[in-house]
This record gives C-alpha cells, structure tokens and sequence, in this order.
C-alpha cells in the first residue's frame, strides 16, 4: 500500500456494528480456509464467514453484520477480541468490509498492531463504557460514536459519555498522515539523508 491509498484519519463520527461476543478469535473472523491468498483485496466477503452464511451459504439473518438495523464503519466487539493465531489477514478482513474503528475492552496485542498496520484504529475502553454502548447501540440503532484520534476521544453521542484512549505516539502519527512505515519513512528521507550525511563525515 503506498500512502496514495491510505485514508487519514482524524475524527470519525458513525453509527455502529454491535457484535456483543467475548474471546472472538482471527479464525472466527477469517476462516483459515481462505489464507491461500496473498492480496488484501476481497478478504471483506469472508469476514465471520462461518457466522455470517449457513453452509449453503445463505445469509444467517440474525448475525448483526446482516441486520439492515446496523450500519456504519464502526465495529463494537466484545472483550478480548482478536486471540488466536496471528494471522494478519483478520486485519484485512476487518478493513476490507470497510469498519474503519473497532472498539473493546481488550484486544489481543498482534491483532491490535495488525489492525494499526492496515488502518484500522482499535479503541480500548472500560468494560462499562462497553457495556453502555452495546445497550446504547440495540436500543436505538441509530446510535453514533464520535472517534477523535487527535484528541484520543471517543464519545457515546446517545448519552454524551466520554473517554479517553491510549494509542501508540508513533502509530497516531502514521494514521493521521495517511503513512504506512514505508510513507512515513519516506516522508523523512530529507531528514534522513542530513543525518547519514552529517554522520559519515
């Protein structure tokens, strides 16, 4: 990905995608079966593949991602999301069907840092403030969250609650600037090149 295709990231205010499921780990968000390919491109259609389609592959009508009430580029998931293996293709999966903030009480730390790598910011908040937003979001799904990264804030705009998150200072910069590591490098190679050059004198 060069810097071209890579939305920057400053407030993100939008409905919600509730998914109230604790320990939901990368094979329950992309089956393995699909790993084979190496393109982050159409990883979207198979995101909860399993939970999402029965096996005749019709839709399975009360999984959240399939019910007309939600919307938005917003996924609420329960604790402890991401576990399992490592796999970065999750990440694409979650990108790829167009969430652009998850939010959690906790994440699994790869998953959490491959989220960060493809654009995708994972908030971490209190389990009450989770708690409230899940029964903010199935009351009234027209529900919206305000998402500030340069403020690190998210807001429950239904209730007015507020908290703030923490986020690696090097990874905020990278999704403000719309920078993968390659962009961000490059983004400094003037700087760079002063360096090596005042340094190999």
């Amino acid at each position: 990905m060069n810097d071209m295709e890579n939305p920057k990231f400053t407030i993100i205010t939008s409905r919600c995608v509730p998914l109230p499921v604790e320990n939901v780990d990368t094979d329950q968000i992309i089956p393995a079966r699909f790993l084979k390919v190496t393109s982050r491109e159409g990883f979207g259609e198979n995101l909860f593949r399993d939970w999402r389609f029965d096996a005749e592959g019709n839709k399975r009508q009360d999984f959240p991602l399939n019910d007309p009430r939600y919307s938005g580029c917003i996924l609420v998931a329960g604790k402890n999301f991401g576990c399992g293996s490592s796999r970065e293709h999750a990440a694409w999966a979650i990108a790829d069907y167009g969430f652009r903030v998850v939010i959690s009480s906790f994440f699994a730390d790869i998953h959490k840092n491959n989220e960060l790598n493809n654009f995708v910011l994972p908030v971490v908040v209190s389990d009450e403030f989770l708690a409230e937003l899940f029964s903010t979001v199935q009351a009234d799904p027209a529900t919206e969250v305000s998402v500030d990264l340069p403020a690190q804030t998210v807001e429950n705009l239904a209730t007015g609650r507020k908290e703030r998150f923490d986020i690696n200072p090097y990874k905020k910069q990278c999704l403000v600037e719309g920078l993968d590591d390659i962009g961000y490098l490059l983004s400094h190679s003037e700087e760079i090149d002063s360096y090596e050059s005042n340094n190999n004198k």
